[in-house]
């Protein structure tokens, strides 16, 4: 009995002594940690500096246009179909000009006259026979035809519409034989250049963005991933829906990409420093 209670004594001493042990241990391990957490807390807003924007996306070309008639007339000629491949200055239609060479014949004929004239009043100016004021006058008359016959030139060269730029006919709105009047759509034509992305961001990442930062393009018509770069802010913010306009263009050139592909765009904003939104405080 002595010896039992003995031993019961000694474990009462132990558990005495390592209850304050296991405290101090329990106290320098929230110690060691408290400055790890410090450092996790102050890692955390630069981590959330670097935000994704994803947004829809709209391939189109860099240049595009609809062409109209210049005139009012009947088409004679429609020398392009839908898609057909065109370069620059080559011929897309024709109108019935008839009525426009026939000026541009006249303004011709008359011209020569004003100069044989105006040769003939030379002739008489050195026999004497006439005044310098008529042969000014039959100058005059030559300068005077050569306008007309420039207009009527102008005019009978808006008869053939040709293609301001390279590209492809994206659409076609008249028929050969057709009359129309001066304005009446004609083709789209659009370019075979390189295309551009355009993109509509929440106008509250408008200080997040600049040129220069990487988009990542997913395009639904073809199911692939493509890399650009931002190139172009808008000046002005859309009141009604709260977005900013962008536009980037594609690092590399894609023969499967068209003008009027959808798909979605990622774009990585930076958001300003703690430092950068300090400094604009007073």
């Amino acid at each position: 009995m002595p010896s039992s209670r003995l031993r019961t004594r000694s474990a009462g001493m132990l558990l005495g002594l390592a209850l304050p042990l296991l405290g101090l241990s329990a106290l320098a391990s929230a110690q060691q940690s408290a400055p790890q957490s410090t450092q996790q807390s102050i890692q955390q807003p630069i981590q959330e500096n670097r935000s994704e924007l994803t947004m829809r996306a709209l391939l189109a070309p860099q240049q595009e246009a609809t062409l109209s008639s210049r005139m009012e007339g009947t088409l004679d000629e429609l020398a392009v179909s839908l898609g057909a491949t065109v370069a620059e200055g080559d011929v897309l239609a024709r109108f019935d000009c008839r009525i426009e060479q026939a000026r541009v014949n006249v303004a011709n004929t008359e011209l020569g006259v004003a100069r044989l004239n105006s040769q003939a009043k030379d002739r008489l100016r050195r026999l004497d026979a006439v005044g310098d004021l008529e042969v000014a006058l039959a100058r005059a008359e030559v300068d005077k035809a050569q306008s007309a016959l420039n207009l009527a030139a102008v005019q009978r060269d808006r008869c053939t519409l040709k293609a301001p730029f390279a590209g492809r006919i994206a659409a076609v709105h008249v028929k050969p034989f057709q009359t129309m009047a001066a304005g009446t759509p004609i083709v789209d034509l659009v370019g075979d250049g390189p295309l551009k992305v355009r993109l509509n961001a929440p106008s509250a990442h408008l200080a997040e963005l600049g040129e220069g930062q990487p988009v990542s393009l997913d395009v639904s018509e073809t199911g692939k991933r493509y890399a650009a770069t931002l190139s172009a802010v808008s000046a002005r913010i859309d009141a009604v829906a709260q977005t900013v306009e962008l536009e980037a263009r594609l690092d590399q050139a894609h023969d499967e990409l068209m003008p009027g592909m959808t798909g979605r765009a990622t774009l990585v904003a930076e958001s300003p420093t703690t430092e950068d939104s300090d400094e604009g405080t007073p």
